[in-house]
């Protein structure tokens, strides 16, 4: 009985010798997984690349820079002096439109100005037509230089004309940004741009009335420059009687006409056909030393001469080559037509050889055209 046990107990020790596997066995295995996971994981380790990251351009960093130094609390004063620091246009847009959204801030007046000034000098015109519509809906408050800026603006653009008067028109009806002297300045000269045909004339010459007598009615205290272009409007519509009143009221506003005031007028009263009167206004300005512009002596040549008020229209003729001017063609052959028909033939031929000798602008084919053409009215 002791004999079977003791073969039971070696028989159980022996499978068990054989199922289990020696401690150094499975600590090399464990040892050798565990550098098999490591040399297996160290190259994914290698591959995987860190994250790029995105440099900022040269706006960016300036954008940035300017907001670091418009501290908490900042006013319109530094926002206006950052604008105006900017030489870019997109960027000082951006601080502008940045700074607006700045809890407790408010755009003004001359943070708009400033910006709009610089939209400008940018050629950025979409921005500047925002900004101004912005402005017009009641962004900021108004003020006079703002609004002259915009007017200003809108007159060098032609689908934005009727703009500028409806910006006029507020400040008509404002309390403390009433039109001064520039505003009428702007919407005058830019009137009278269009001032291209007769037909044309007359449908701004209402517009140019209206200016005027709101002028007048608000105050405003026209200049010489001002009053010559009432004249000039007036005298482009043959109105000489409204452009002699102009004239005539220069005296009460302390204004005294020039070189332009004068040449309006001789050139619309000839026009109109009071030769008289432009004869008057010429002897006047000659008197006070004043030069007529080229047009204007040409105009009045011409209407000498129909007029067969040759001698007087010779003189005017030698009076404009002394002062360096030069008549037109049509100018010379309206003056030799008239002494032609006149029986004056051979005179005629005296004047354009000298003519030929004071005009350095005839050239040698006009004088031979103007040969021919007064040998031809001889023979006729």
């Amino acid at each position: 009985m002791s004999a079977t046990l003791r073969r039971l107990i070696l028989l159980s020790s022996a499978n068990r010798s054989i199922n289990s596997s020696p401690s150094y066995l499975s600590s090399a295995v464990n040892h050798l997984s565990l550098s098999f996971s490591s040399v297996s994981s160290s190259p994914e380790s290698h591959t995987s690349s860190p994250s790029r990251i995105r440099t900022r351009t040269p706006l960016e960093t300036q954008f940035e820079t300017w907001i670091q130094n418009l501290k908490p609390g900042f006013t319109n004063s530094d926002v206006v002096t950052a604008l105006r620091a900017q030489s870019d246009p997109d960027l000082a847009l951006d601080i502008f439109r940045w700074t607006a959204q700045q809890r407790g801030y408010k755009h003004n007046h001359e943070a708009y100005h400033t910006m709009i000034k610089q939209a400008i000098t940018g050629k950025r015109n979409k921005f500047v037509e925002t900004l101004i519509e912005e402005v017009i809906a009641g962004a900021c408050e108004m003020s006079v230089p703002l609004y002259n800026c915009i007017i200003r603006f809108c007159c060098g653009r032609k689908f934005l004309f009727n703009r500028a008067f409806d910006v006029y028109n507020k400040m008509l009806r404002s309390d403390d940004s009433k039109p001064d002297l520039e505003t009428y300045t702007l919407l005058l000269s830019s009137l009278l741009k269009r001032f291209n045909k007769l037909n044309v004339c007359y449908v701004y010459l209402h517009a140019v009335r209206s200016l005027t007598k709101q002028m007048k009615s608000n105050g405003v205290i026209p200049d010489t420059f001002v009053l010559n272009m009432i004249i000039k409007a007036y005298a482009k519509c043959l109105e000489v009687d409204e452009a002699i009143r102009v004239y005539k009221e220069m005296a009460l506003y302390g204004s005294e006409p020039n070189a332009y005031t004068y040449s309006y007028l001789i050139k619309g009263v000839c026009e109109k056909g009071r030769l008289g009167q432009g004869l008057g206004f010429y002897k006047e300005m000659r008197s006070k030393g004043m030069v007529p512009n080229g047009s204007c002596y040409m105009v009045l040549i011409c209407s000498l001469s129909m007029e067969r008020r040759l001698n007087e229209a010779v003189e005017v003729v030698y009076d404009m080559l002394a002062n360096s001017l030069s008549p037109d063609m049509l100018t010379y052959n309206t003056v030799l037509t008239e002494l032609c028909r006149g029986g004056r033939g051979s005179e005629a031929l005296e004047m354009v050889e000298e003519w030929k000798k004071r005009d350095p602008v005839m050239g040698e084919r006009n004088y031979r055209t103007l040969m021919d053409e007064v040998y031809f009215l001889n023979k006729g």
